[in-house]
């Protein structure tokens, strides 16, 4: 999923970490890591539109070479070739999230190789007719830095080998991740709105949201799969779990987002889906949680806002189950197809009209 964080904080909980710890090779760079690069921010997507010379004054030299003049280390010579930690790699200039590291493989070309990228926007790429030969080159979806070549001799399931120079790539390990998120005292809710993959698609885009995860909350048996759920046997709702910085928005207005993008009056249903796994459910995960819910419902219906009474339910959140991979990010992944334009992009307009200010 991805995520927004307060670049002050980032700065401050990584470095506590690290003057602590002791720098270790793996866990950062030095002047070219993306934690003391005045362009890195760790999800703000936006094109950099950079140029070279501004570009030389942050990076290294060697990093230099090859992101902007599209270099290539040596074989079995980058620190990332027979790395495997587990973590996030990003663009080491300007800190894009680029891959997991659950999707690189041992590939014995002696650069480090991966088989799937973070979304379809992470990376970018281009005909690269150098050298006598016919390549793709991989750019960064961000800052355009050159960061090695797709060839289709992969494993499944995408068949891909994503190339890349070491020094293009920058590694922050789980165990700092996990560290940061705690650190920021995160807040969690869980809701049920219909399909979520519309619910994910606007909650990704409200300011002070950290992650939005798809998933199943509410049901009789553990685990469900996607085709248990749709059957409407299992009682599961589709949910997804916001996880948000209560210092950047708050569950109220997480809240007035949901009753704006879905219909909560109708029972099981939003438009054409139809079932209990389609109904409108907020699970909360305290007492305090249920009371700002039952307020603005109450709130709402008071000042007449639908023509009927919001019939959403508050459920005590038990568990979250989270669908599997090809389900999150729907949107962002699949913007060109059908349902998403149908169904999705006018609830993303809907958001984007009545909650503006409050866009990333």
């Amino acid at each position: 999923m991805k995520k927004t964080f307060n670049f002050i904080a980032i700065i401050f909980v990584i470095s506590s970490i690290f003057l602590a710890c002791g720098q270790n090779e793996h866990d950062v760079k030095e002047a070219n890591s993306p934690f003391n690069n005045p362009y890195y921010s760790r999800t703000d997507t936006n094109h950099l539109f950079v140029s070279n010379v501004e570009w030389k004054k942050v990076l290294s030299a060697d990093l230099y070479a090859v992101s902007r003049l599209k270099d290539t280390e040596r074989p079995f010579t980058g620190k990332y070739w027979e790395f495997n930690q587990k973590g996030t790699y990003y663009c080491a200039a300007c800190g894009n999230e680029l891959f997991q590291s659950d999707s690189k493989f041992s590939s014995e070309c002696g650069w480090p190789s991966f088989f799937e990228q973070k979304n379809k926007k992470s990376i970018v790429f281009k005909a690269d007719n150098s050298h006598g030969m016919l390549r793709s080159e991989a750019l960064c979806g961000r800052c355009d830095s050159h960061l090695g070549h797709l060839f289709d001799d992969g494993p499944e399931p995408t068949g891909k080998r994503y190339c890349m120079n070491s020094i293009a790539l920058d590694f922050v390990p789980l165990s700092v991740l996990q560290t940061i998120d705690n650190s920021m005292h995160l807040d969690t809710i869980v809701l049920g709105g219909g399909c979520y993959w519309c619910v994910e698609a606007v909650y990704e885009e409200l300011k002070g949201v950290i992650s939005v995860e798809s998933g199943f909350s509410g049901g009789w048996i553990a685990n469900p799969t996607y085709k248990q759920v749709c059957s409407g046997t299992t009682n599961h709702a589709e949910v997804v779990r916001i996880i948000y910085n209560p210092s950047l928005t708050n569950l109220n207005e997480i809240l007035k987002v949901f009753f704006t993008v879905h219909d909560p009056t109708t029972l099981n249903r939003q438009g054409a889906d139809v079932g209990t796994q389609y109904r409108s459910v907020i699970f909360y995960a305290n007492e305090n949680q249920k009371n700002i819910a039952n307020e603005l419902i109450l709130e709402l219906n008071k000042a007449k806002v639908y023509s009927n009474p919001i019939i959403t339910k508050l459920e005590k959140l038990k568990t979250f189950y989270l669908a599997d991979k090809e389900h999150q990010d729907y949107y962002l992944n699949n913007s060109e197809e059908s349902y998403c334009k149908m169904v999705i992009q006018p609830k993303l307009e809907k958001f984007e009209k009545v909650f503006k200010e409050r866009i990333k």
